[in-house]
């Protein structure tokens, strides 16, 4: 009898399951599920970047996004500390803070996340970690295959992808990829702590296939000589490799830019600078910063770059001083702080940047803390700010025209219905609710707790 009345509940359950499987959704009971669990805490969900969307953006070819998080956990190509294959894993965990709730970029004006922008993490890409050539091609191909994405914005003429290192050899992937989408040489903006612009020996450069930079991140054939072949692909030589395959901007007119450099210099001259300027490049030292401010570094950049020419943004890590930034592979003293380093980029957010990648957070030597991957996650914000920011003041420059403008106008009349902020003094006896508009695109379920939140200040008052 047991038996019979289990094997009955059984059944019971089996078919309250399928009834429920069958059930047809309301629009209003989706959102009434969204509202009771579609919150995620900092502390809590997948680990994505700043809790966005997971999407397999390379198995699922036809899913649209305007702005891309992608990962490139590869690191064979570096020359000195390795660990930066844990990067994008570090990057992501340390942007658990972010989130689309709490998202308003105060220095920038917007939340880019509540924007007209559909911003999604990809994932990382599949990349070997035992043939730096295939590993090159991988990321090449992915990269490729990313950029042509159809967008969903008419303010995103074009995907834009802001990749997680990772050593900073991806960049030649990167770079290889957007000159074949947009037909075009880009200009470089290239923060970083080191040059990686490569020298050739004349004594031995019909003798190995090494090319050096000016820098302890790859080898000098002069100061350490060798008959072994070796890879040109290095992360100290991808621009140099960029340059010769005709990837780089280097006319008098549209140079690009290295900025934050600080590193030791090869043989007894400045050679490594002249070389430097031979392949198109501007430089601004860490310690122009203390003559010029970060306004005149800003400046200087701008001139250079100007505001219309696509550009690519490649940031080292170690383009922070290695007190803020210690978890990175080389190291160097003397650079800027986290804090300099941001004002500097929300003073570029005017550039046309076509795509990005943060480099060489390498987890294993940063402390408890976490202060190298949090720098890192905070400059992917600042990033995805200056690009949602973009869009919206360019307003169909690229060839969008009429249907970018509307798109545009389309968001500035929905922010007409934003709700209105609380703002009280700062004095007890005199509390004063100045309601404001919000910069800031809010949901639904933010909707709800802020009118909770008002009627509970006003009870209490």
């Amino acid at each position: 009898m047991k038996l019979l009345n289990v094997l009955a509940l059984a059944g019971l359950a089996t078919a309250c399951s399928h009834d429920h499987d069958d059930k047809e959704w309301t629009k209003e009971e989706l959102d009434e599920l969204e509202q009771k669990w579609g919150y995620e805490w900092p502390f809590a969900g997948i680990n994505t970047f700043a809790h966005l969307n997971h999407v397999k953006c390379l198995t699922e070819p036809t899913e649209p996004f305007d702005i891309a998080i992608v990962g490139a956990p590869f690191d064979t190509a570096v020359s000195y500390r390795p660990g930066a294959r844990f990067g994008p894993r570090a990057i992501r965990s340390a942007s658990a803070r972010q989130t689309s709730m709490r998202g308003f970029n105060p220095r920038a004006g917007i939340n880019p996340y509540q924007n007209w922008a559909k911003i999604v993490d990809c994932g990382d890409i599949s990349i070997t970690p035992i043939d730096n050539n295939i590993a090159r091609e991988q990321m090449t191909q992915a990269f490729k295959q990313l950029g042509r994405r159809k967008t969903v914005s008419a303010l995103a003429p074009k995907a834009r992808l802001v990749t997680l290192g990772g050593d900073h050899s991806l960049a030649l992937p990167a770079l290889r990829a957007l000159n074949e989408i947009h037909g075009k040489p880009i200009q470089v903006l290239h923060f970083d702590g080191e040059f990686i612009v490569p020298l050739v020996n004349d004594r031995v450069k019909n003798l190995i296939n090494t090319f050096i930079t000016a820098h302890l991140d790859t080898w000098n054939p002069a100061a350490y000589p060798s008959w072994w072949g070796a890879t040109q692909f290095t992360h100290g030589s991808m621009f140099w490799m960029a340059n010769q395959e005709g990837l780089l901007s280097n006319s008098s007119s549209e140079r690009s830019v290295h900025a934050g450099l600080r590193t030791r210099l090869s043989g007894n001259d400045f050679a490594d600078n002249e070389d430097d300027t031979s392949q198109g490049w501007v430089r601004f030292t860490a310690d122009d910063i203390d003559d010029l401010g970060t306004k005149g570094i800003i400046d200087g950049i701008l001139k250079v770059l100007g505001t219309e020419n696509p550009v690519y943004l490649s940031v080292d890590i170690d383009v922070l001083d290695p007190a803020f930034a210690p978890g990175t592979g080389t190291p160097e003293p003397g650079g800027w702080s986290t804090r300099e380093f941001i004002r500097i980029l929300r003073g570029l957010e005017g550039l046309n940047l076509v795509g990005a990648d943060v480099v060489e957070v390498s987890p294993a030597y940063q402390n408890g803390g976490e202060e190298t991957a949090l720098a890192a996650a905070q400059v992917v914000y600042e990033i995805i700010s200056s690009m949602v920011k973009r869009g919206l003041q360019d307003g169909g420059k690229e060839g969008n025209g009429g249907n970018a403008a509307a798109a545009k106008d389309e968001f500035l009349v929905s922010r007409q219905k934003l709700p209105l902020v609380l703002r009280m003094s700062t004095n007890k006896e005199d509390y004063k609710m100045n309601l404001v508009k919000s910069n800031e695109r809010v949901g639904k379920n933010y909707l709800n707790g802020f009118a909770h939140k008002v009627s509970f200040v006003c009870d209490i008052l």
